[in-house]
């Protein structure tokens, strides 16, 4: 067993040496890298102060490797990749946030519209130190967010630290099943159509397209505003399709990664769903990944106005592979660069017309959100 025990972790450094460019190292080094792995590991089976669950260790090996590549690759044991395939259909169990790692914290990319997390106040860019009172730093994210994890209807304690506070925060939140209702959308001054779009799941287009013409038949409207605040992204594919959907030709986004296959342009198509009217969209520290490939799509294609704040800088795509035990790995293959030419990647899209955010529950409610009020004056001058 002890033996078996051994070769495996030799299979698992040696992908850790590929994934990290090691072919240029000589066999030597390598072959003396191996054998100092297998001593520790050794060690740590003989010495550690309690026995060590192999199987686990395993686990926490493979995440390491991923996670040593980038804030946004992980490993996904089954049930975790089970439970992912449920979020992109558009429900699941959880707190209704999106979290990724920046230097070995888990940091908060953004909440989710009318779940727990929203509600309870979490924000963007919060930093996640303590959950139930257990430290967070030095954890991997898959085993932060396996913490997160736990029964609907059971509460958890999330010890925050937030930019430009002093004391730390303690929010306590009950977990539930999280329902994502990826648009909403109301008409102003009878004649503004406004979208908040909250996530790219696989319904996401199909819904916009469906409210923009129901808006279309049943109202005069002479302008729209798209809501992408606190949009953690999602699918690709969604991304492409809502910018085409407002692009009559152009450029939409690109992707370069290592292999040729992961080269590719999207375009958009012939007509624009809302025949050129002004578009004003919205955005902030909260939209990352797919709507960041949208408002900066529209705004290089000068199709939009982009109103709010810096997005998040979130520049990069991940591919799902799925594994013989049933779990998959999240991997950076590509990076995605705007029309521009330009990389999102630890930049984000910068607005052009910036406006603090001062409103918190983006319940749309013109009294307090100021960056709505600045877009619907916008439109009516």
């Amino acid at each position: 067993m002890k033996k078996k025990f051994n070769i495996i972790f030799k299979i698992i450094f040696l992908l850790t040496l590929s994934y990290q460019n090691t072919y240029s190292q000589t066999s030597e080094d390598l072959y003396r890298k191996i054998d100092l792995f297998t001593e520790v590991l050794e060690r740590i089976q003989k010495e550690y102060v309690e026995e060590i669950d192999r199987v686990e260790i395993i686990d926490s090996a493979i995440s390491g490797v991923l996670q040593s590549l980038d804030p946004y690759s992980a490993y996904m044991s089954p049930e975790i990749f089970k439970e992912s395939q449920i979020e992109t259909e558009g429900k699941f169990g959880g707190l209704g946030i999106e979290v990724g790692m920046e230097s070995g914290v888990v940091k908060v990319i953004s909440p989710i519209d009318d779940t727990p997390a929203s509600k309870a106040g979490i924000k963007a860019g919060d930093y996640i130190t303590e959950i139930d009172g257990e430290q967070v730093q030095g954890k991997t994210l898959g085993e932060a967010v396996n913490l997160m994890r736990g029964t609907v209807g059971s509460t958890i304690e999330l010890t925050i630290r937030r930019i430009g506070t002093n004391k730390k925060k303690i929010f306590k939140i009950k977990r539930a099943v999280i329902e994502i209702r990826s648009v909403r959308s109301k008409i102003f001054d009878k004649n503004i159509g406004y979208i908040r779009l909250s996530s790219f799941n696989e319904n996401s287009a199909s819904q916009l397209r469906k409210k923009i013409e129901k808006f279309e038949k049943d109202n005069k409207i002479s302008s729209y505003i798209l809501d992408l605040r606190n949009n953690p992204g999602g699918l690709l594919s969604q991304a492409i399709y809502i910018s085409d959907f407002f692009l009559n030709d152009g450029e939409i986004v690109s992707t370069k990664g290592r292999h040729e296959r992961e080269n590719r342009k999207f375009f958009a198509e012939e007509g624009d769903g809302i025949n050129g009217k002004p578009l004003i969209v919205l955005i902030n520290y909260g939209s990352a990944s797919a709507s960041e490939i949208v408002a900066g799509a529209l705004q290089d294609q000068k199709r939009a106005i982009l109103l709010g704040e810096r997005t998040y800088g979130k520049g990069s795509v991940q591919s799902i592979i799925p594994l013989k035990n049933d779990g998959a790995i999240r991997l950076t293959i590509s990076k995605y660069y705007l029309p521009s030419g330009k990389s999102i990647s630890e930049v984000g899209v910068l607005p052009d017309i910036e406006i603090e955010e001062k409103n918190d529950d983006f319940k749309i409610n013109t009294e307090t959100d100021n960056q709505l009020n600045y877009a619907l004056e916008l439109l009516k001058s």
